[in-house]
């Protein structure tokens, strides 16, 4: 599996504006914000997509979860709503293959969340 972007922030070689941190997984600002706030939360091991998900990582999967749940409460949109999205492959508008859990939020987000084609 080759290195990716995410790869190199859990390094620290790339900056990002990470807001929390254990020994399962790292979360930080999108570059590139959604709405007020856009944050992903990403596994320190690097699963490529949600297709290759096996059994071992479903507890890791339900930590990103619980993990994006606390962060809501603590950016002050728990109360309000928000979404959790995991992209999967390119019809899917996944653009980092290291799975990925967006927190977004902050303002109403409209359903679908794109313009049907």
């Amino acid at each position: 599996m080759s290195e990716t972007i995410f790869d190199r922030i859990i390094k620290r070689e790339i900056p990002a504006d990470i807001v929390y941190e254990d020994d399962q997984c790292l979360a930080f600002r999108d570059i590139n914000p959604q709405a007020p706030v856009h944050i992903l939360v990403i596994p320190l091991k690097n699963i490529a997509t949600v297709n290759d998900l096996t059994a071992a990582d479903e507890q890791t999967v339900g930590h990103l979860y619980t993990v994006a749940a606390r962060i809501a409460k603590e950016e002050g949109i728990a109360e309000d709503g928000y979404r959790t999205v995991m992209n999967c492959n390119d019809h899917g508008g996944q653009s980092v293959y290291h799975i990925h859990l967006h927190l977004i939020g902050g303002k109403a987000l409209g359903w679908p969340p794109y313009p049907s084609s």
